[in-house]
């Protein structure tokens, strides 16, 4: 979709920026699929603070994903805050997920969350 928009995109460097936006919206989903799937380990209260992690990451994500989506009047004050929140929100959520890696739901999500972490950072350095 990046390569359709019609007006110049700047100096934004489109691969990290596809990149940032497919990484944000696969975390979304493992976010969300983590917590519904805590809920059926029979143990909410023991995984609430995962359970809720994985929500807040999953919806910061997704506005991230939004927002990256759209170019039109951009602000770079706007874009750059959003990253990094969703940044911050992928390492809180992988470290959480990353203390029940026996739960393979929460190992992958742990990995996710890295994943889009790194991808939210690196878009951030080329941002400058």
């Amino acid at each position: 979709m990046l390569a359709t928009y019609p007006a110049d995109l700047g100096r934004v460097d489109r691969e990290k920026l596809t990149t940032c936006i497919e990484e944000c919206i696969a975390c979304a989903q493992a976010c969300t699929a983590c917590a519904d799937a805590c809920l059926s380990e029979g143990m909410p209260a023991e995984l609430a603070k995962c359970i809720r992690t994985n929500m807040d990451c999953a919806d910061i994500c997704n506005a991230t994903a939004s927002v990256l989506s759209r170019h039109t009047g951009y602000d770079a004050n706007i874009t750059r805050a959003i990253v990094q929140a969703c940044a911050t929100a992928c390492k809180a959520c992988g470290d959480e997920c990353g203390r029940h890696t026996h739960m393979e739901h929460c190992r992958l999500c742990s990995e996710a969350c890295r994943s889009c972490e790194t991808a939210c950072n690196e878009l951030l350095q080329a941002l400058g």
